[in-house]
């Protein structure tokens, strides 16, 4: 029983991906330190489109913003802007590459005009899909750059070993194009990048191949979400990655055997009584971080709202009273958050423009230390965030890079009801709107009888306690009126009806 629990707490120390397939969606979660910090979400029908790379169709070009819609054969047209266009593709002549200066979107495509194109971008919402002519094709250690003739290091490499990566990779580069060498490139041997290099440009020429083809289609589509996080979280330090599905599993095997071959003894196929996202409490921790309110461990809690324009995250002390005065308590209060807050943006995979308010703090000290806190919590984080200091308000705003979906707009739908404002008439308001309606017809046409539908709290509300409003109506319009329930309308919905 011992060895059972120290073995389980163990597990608890690293950090692992836990993968649910099945035939209609799969699922990943990144747990670190037992402790769920990333979900991704793919419908078999709704796949994500960024990386995918089409043969677009210019459907509309306007200068004024100096951007261009692409039909891609998606239901809405995709945005390319002009900064979105460089010099090494298709649309720009030869003899221009070199001196690429031109910025008019007018100049660089024309309605009409077929161009080869890359997502960057997923729907969101009411917009299409963002795209670029900066083509760029992922493997393992390297990214292929068609028509760029050099090699770029990732940043977070050592300057010593971006010496020697680039005098590596430097032969491999032609007049298809260069690279740019990956993080997890670092200490990799001449070898794994051949294999990388003559990788890409198979693919490359496959694309190449189908974009003679006439007429928008798709050239080249990502590899699904349980290889494609695989592949990218590799350098996280993983200690495991346990996958539900045997046919998956298979397919990630031989894929680690051939792409990563240091974390193929890493995939376990997970074959446990109860569901692999009941480990570590996944399955719950998903459908809290759908709800606005976070409860922080000392009693006090966050609210969430996220919004077509921003996302807003409010802090509240709640039940935490501390224990020496109110700025402790307040600053106590504000460090916690900013764990949480964190957390809660990387897991709900908030983007965007972000207004974090926190509880108002006298002492510029604790507000730096504050800020600090929240940088050093963000820096976990792989997506890309900027953090400003506390305005004139009081409020921190800081961005967070914008790639794909919420967890929120994925798993979830408008509210048919209050139409996604979260709130609804109250059963008054829903009366006083149906006597409205019922005088303003008796004024208009001739009738003996309203019989008015509404739902069954209206209903209870008019036959009850309003009974005497109803009986006033009917004076004051000299007809008849009955009130008749609808078992299945929603609070805020009524019809009223002549006979």
């Amino acid at each position: 029983m011992n060895q059972r629990v120290n073995n389980k707490a163990q597990r608890k120390m690293g950090s692992e991906l836990l993968i649910n397939v099945t035939p209609t969606e799969a699922r990943v979660a990144l747990v670190e330190h037992g402790v769920l910090q990333e979900v991704h979400v793919e419908r078999r029908m709704k796949r994500g489109l960024v990386g995918n790379i089409y043969k677009g169709k210019i459907s509309r070009v306007l200068p004024g913003m100096q951007a261009a819609f692409v039909d891609i054969g998606l239901d809405k047209a995709a945005f390319l802007h002009a900064s979105d266009i460089v010099p090494h593709t298709e649309c720009v002549a030869d003899g221009e590459k070199r001196n690429f200066v031109v910025r008019d979107i007018s100049e660089l495509v024309k309605q009409g005009q077929f161009i080869v194109v890359q997502v960057v971008k997923d729907p969101l919402g009411t917009k299409g899909a963002r795209l670029t002519t900066d083509i760029t094709l992922p493997s393992r250690y390297l990214v292929f750059m068609p028509g760029a003739a050099h090699v770029g290091v990732s940043q977070r490499i050592d300057s010593g070993e971006r010496d020697r990566l680039k005098t590596i990779v430097e032969p491999f580069v032609d007049a298809d194009g260069g690279f740019i060498i990956r993080t997890a490139a670092e200490g990799v041997g001449e070898e794994e990048f051949i294999q990388d290099a003559a990788f890409l440009r198979r693919v490359w020429g496959k694309v190449s191949e189908r974009r003679k083809r006439l007429g928008a289609c798709l050239l080249y589509q990502d590899l699904p979400l349980q290889v494609r996080i695989v592949r990218d979280f590799v350098g996280a330090n993983l200690d495991r990655i346990q996958v539900d599905s045997k046919t998956t599993f298979d397919e990630l095997e031989l894929f680690a055997e051939e792409f990563m071959p240091e974390v193929a003894d890493k995939i376990e196929h997970f074959s446990g009584p109860s569901p692999i996202f009941d480990l570590y409490d996944v399955e719950n921790e998903i459908q809290r971080a759908l709800e606005r309110k976070v409860e922080l461990k000392s009693g006090g809690y966050l609210i969430i709202d996220q919004t077509e324009a921003m996302t807003t995250v409010d802090i509240n002390t709640g039940a935490f009273v501390g224990h020496r005065n109110l700025e402790e308590t307040i600053f106590n209060t504000n460090l916690e958050a900013t764990q949480a807050i964190a957390r809660q943006l990387r897991l709900r995979n908030l983007g965007g423009i972000i207004i974090i308010d926190f509880i108002d703090m006298l002492d510029e000290e604790h507000q730096q230390r504050v800020l600090a806190s929240l940088s050093s919590a963000l820096g976990r984080d792989k997506v890309k965030s900027s953090v400003s200091g506390f305005s004139g308000l009081g409020l921190v705003e800081m961005t967070r890079k914008r790639t794909r979906e919420s967890i929120e707009h994925v798993l979830c739908e408008e509210c048919s009801i209050c139409n996604g404002s979260g709130s609804m008439k109250t059963v008054e308001t829903v009366s006083y709107e149906i006597f409205r309606e019922v005088i303003r017809l008796h004024r208009a046409y001739e009738a003996d009888e309203f019989v008015l539908y509404c739902s069954p709290s209206v209903h209870h509300s008019l036959t009850g306690d309003d009974s005497h409003l109803v009986a006033e109506l009917a004076a004051y319009s000299n007809k008849r009126i009955k009130v008749q329930v609808e078992p299945m309308y929603a609070q805020n919905k009524f019809d009223v009806v002549m006979i």
